[in-house]
């Protein structure tokens, strides 16, 4: 495999090299790290799978989920953005996961499900015309340790949560109703249901320990999404059926 973690880490050293030496929303070498994981996943994905509409929303999960990571490192203004541009990326970004969850689970079961998707896609897009549109639509309360407040308005606070939890409890409680109906895709849909569990569950351990933290659950989600990211590319692309790139089956054959 090519050491696709080269260019990336090119990029990012001068950044470490400008905030390396604060105390950010996380420490520095953490969120650089899980950056590197999600882009390093999603170029090894790049290289070893057949540009299928599998792998195609996989990798888009995965820039994601990189960008959530790296518009949080970049709070405080960079690359030629200020920190409310970043704020708004970083909401842009995390907004499309549990539309992109859905269409994964529901083409790793091989359902046709046009209909919910346009309605979870719409109302995806709703939500990221209005974080890339109004003014002053989220601000940074405050940067702790291991978390940052991005702090909304209250009504779209209650809505953006209802549209957040109910897109990842449906797609949940579809991939357990698939994997029930269809045996043949019930270990890889179970994993994309641990996969889920994976960033769900200890937000919310996290949340019930110090309900606090509430307020910061996007950044605390994303920060256990890394391990959602590992799941979808250690066990359920290999147990999809998604065909190898050539160089790839050769890679696999010497081995």
């Amino acid at each position: 495999m090519p050491n696709v973690l080269v260019p990336c880490a090119i990029l990012i050293a001068p950044m470490y090299k400008k905030y390396g030496n604060k105390m950010l929303c996380f420490s520095p070498p953490v969120m650089l790290a899980t950056f590197l994981i999600e882009f390093g996943l999603l170029f090894y994905t790049l290289w070893r799978y057949q540009l299928t509409t599998l792998t195609r929303l996989v990798t888009v999960f995965l820039a994601c989920l990189g960008i959530f990571q790296l518009s949080e490192y970049m709070l405080c203004g960079g690359l030629g953005m200020t920190h409310a541009e970043w704020v708004k990326l970083g909401f842009i970004s995390i907004t499309m996961l549990p539309v992109l969850g859905l269409h994964i689970t529901a083409t790793l079961a091989g359902v046709s499900i046009r209909p919910l998707l346009y309605a979870a896609y719409a109302s995806a897009a709703a939500f990221v015309a209005y974080f890339a549109f109004a003014g002053g639509m989220a601000v940074i309360r405050e940067c702790a340790p291991n978390y940052a407040i991005l702090e909304l308005g209250s009504t779209t606070s209650i809505v953006y949560a209802a549209f957040y939890y109910g897109w990842l409890l449906a797609t949940i409680g579809l991939a357990a109703h698939w994997a029930r109906k269809n045996p043949k895709k019930s270990v890889v849909l179970r994993w994309m249901v641990l996969g889920y569990a994976a960033f769900i569950v200890p937000t919310s351990i996290a949340n019930l320990i110090d309900p606090a933290t509430i307020v910061a659950i996007p950044s605390i989600m994303c920060g256990f999404a890394v391990l959602c990211a590992i799941i979808l590319i250690w066990r359920v692309l290999p147990l999809s059926g998604n065909p190898l790139r050539v160089n790839a089956k050769a890679v696999k054959k010497r081995a």
